[in-house]
């Protein structure tokens, strides 16, 4: 099946083909070539292994589709015009809802004026539709158009957004819930919560905020007019720096406190709530003042249900818990770990007064957990094997160069391969994220969902916190060129990322 519309190559598009493209020529010339010296041979999204893997996934029978538009748009955040980029037209884009099982046709029509694409996170998909450009596709140019199309192997709570540099920092982002037919958890309805750290239209544009922290604060730049780097962030939890960035404001889908999203619901129900950390630099700690969340899922696969007074959410990450609706207003409050200021959202069951977001609690303390301690559920613990590879990725760089990398280097999209971390389809992968840094970063896995420790939650997202060592394990079994970085949106496009590159 052809998924580009745009068949006839302009000059430019033809001469700007991606460095994979380039590279799967070169394979193929290899592999005519017998024993071609020193070129190791990947499987490219191209490949037929690829497709193959996608054959032998489930499929209901069903398919989904999704029409969605990039673009341009005027918005209100806070009360305030903006004008930032999003999809249909809205500042909160479509939530998708599928079924384990279901396949995926979602029409991407690019009316921005920049190259864009749409990275599944979470999913172990087929590779040729993972939404990285120059690694899995060629960007989705102006004025063309890309269709996705994939099968959805596993339930949970999941996300899509932008893969191109800042873009996911406006409003390219929506939910992507894939529900389960074999549903356990008892529950009456669901309440998708995406949370967001916001600056665009208000203080600046995130290209202006990562062309500020790019100067670093050994260039001389500091009290020279800093207007987005945030100085004096701190969290006992994040083991230091909170964060590098300052923001205005804090969404709760979309919304300012002011003006905060309400679910209408009636005592006694059971509401699970589907939280998804779509900000850029921002961890978020999030709780119900007085009431207990219990936790069920993390990054889409079931955990050991624990009762927490807060969970912490580090960018990327995404945390399913239920609760009783009690009579009134019950405030779902996101702090930003670190930062001032709130998101928040309630529940209402129609009667009592809805309390002023300045009265609500500015700490959320107890039990205080993330979805990296938390233990899998018996049914998802990956089997006991020794593992056939290990990689060691270090976390590198820090602010005063704002150098950000991964054993030392910074990745280069033109160069998606050098130094890339070999693995073979079949083997128990073991990876050490070891951060030499002195601040956290959420680490992302593109295509796959590993584990945590022994024992410890399926996810694909995890926070190491300065002077850490993570140690995860996954198992080789999606074939393709697959992205690891960290999930805050500066350090990524400054250099911690790399990728897990399947060979034959």
């Amino acid at each position: 099946m052809n998924h580009h519309p745009d068949h006839h190559l302009g000059r430019r598009r033809f001469l700007g083909l991606s460095v994979a493209t380039a590279a799967a020529a070169a394979l193929a010339a290899c592999t005519n070539t017998q024993g071609a010296p020193g070129l190791t041979e990947r499987v490219l999204p191209t490949d037929p292994l690829v497709a193959d893997y996608e054959a032998r996934r489930a499929f209901s029978g069903k398919t989904v589709t999704q029409n969605l538009t990039t673009g341009s748009l005027q918005a209100t955040v806070a009360g305030k015009p903006v004008t930032t980029w999003g999809y249909n037209g809205g500042i909160s884009a479509p939530t998708i809802r599928a079924t384990a099982g279901d396949r995926l046709q979602v029409a991407l029509a690019n009316q921005l004026k920049d190259p864009t694409s749409i990275h599944w996170h979470g999913l172990a998909l087929r590779n040729d539709q993972d939404g990285v450009p120059n690694v899995t596709q060629d960007p989705v140019s102006a004025g063309t158009g890309f269709t996705y199309d994939f099968r959805l192997p596993h339930p949970g709570t999941y996300w899509y957004h932008s893969h191109v540099e800042m873009q996911r920092e406006r409003a390219l982002y929506g939910a992507l819930i894939i529900e389960d037919p074999a549903e356990q958890l008892i529950y009456d309805r669901d309440w998708v919560i995406v949370l967001d750290d916001w600056m665009d239209g208000i203080t600046g544009t995130p290209d202006e905020v990562l062309k500020e922290l790019s100067g670093g604060m050994s260039g001389g730049s500091m009290g020279m007019g800093m207007k987005h780097m945030l100085m004096g962030s701190r969290s006992d939890f994040l083991g230091g720096d909170a964060g590098d960035v300052s923001y205005p404001y804090h969404l709760f889908n979309s919304k300012a406190p002011d003006e905060a999203d309400t679910l209408a619901a009636t005592a006694g129900q059971v509401i699970r709530l589907r939280i998804i950390n779509a900000a850029g630099d921002t961890a978020y700690r999030v709780g119900i003042p007085g009431q207990k969340l219990t936790l069920t899922h993390t990054d889409g696969f079931p955990v050991q249900h624990q009762d927490v007074d807060a969970v912490v959410l580090g960018m990327g990450e995404r945390i399913d818990a239920i609760i009783t609706v009690k009579d009134g207003f019950t405030p779902v409050v996101a702090l930003p770990e670190g930062k001032t200021g709130q998101a928040l959202g309630f529940i209402s069951t129609g009667t009592g007064k809805q309390p002023l977001p300045a009265t609500l609690p500015n700490k959320l303390e107890g039990t205080v957990v993330d979805g990296g301690q938390l233990k899998a559920a018996p049914d998802v613990v990956l089997p006991a094997k020794t593992p056939d590879r290990t990689h060691e990725l270090h976390l590198t760089g820090g602010m005063e160069k704002y150098d950000w990398g991964i054993n030392g280097n910074r990745f280069d999209m033109d160069k998606p391969f050098q130094n890339a971390f070999d693995i073979k389809a079949g083997e128990r992968v073991e990876v050490k994220f070891i951060n030499d840094t002195t601040m956290w970063h959420p680490m992302h896995l593109h295509g796959h969902t590993f584990q945590v420790g022994d024992g410890g939650a399926r996810k694909d997202t995890v926070i190491v916190r300065p002077k850490q060592t993570v140690t995860v394990v996954f198992d080789a079994d999606n074939p393709g060129q697959w992205l690891t970085h960290c999930h805050n949106a500066y350090h990524a496009e400054r250099g911690m990322m790399g990728v897990f590159s399947y060979i034959k």
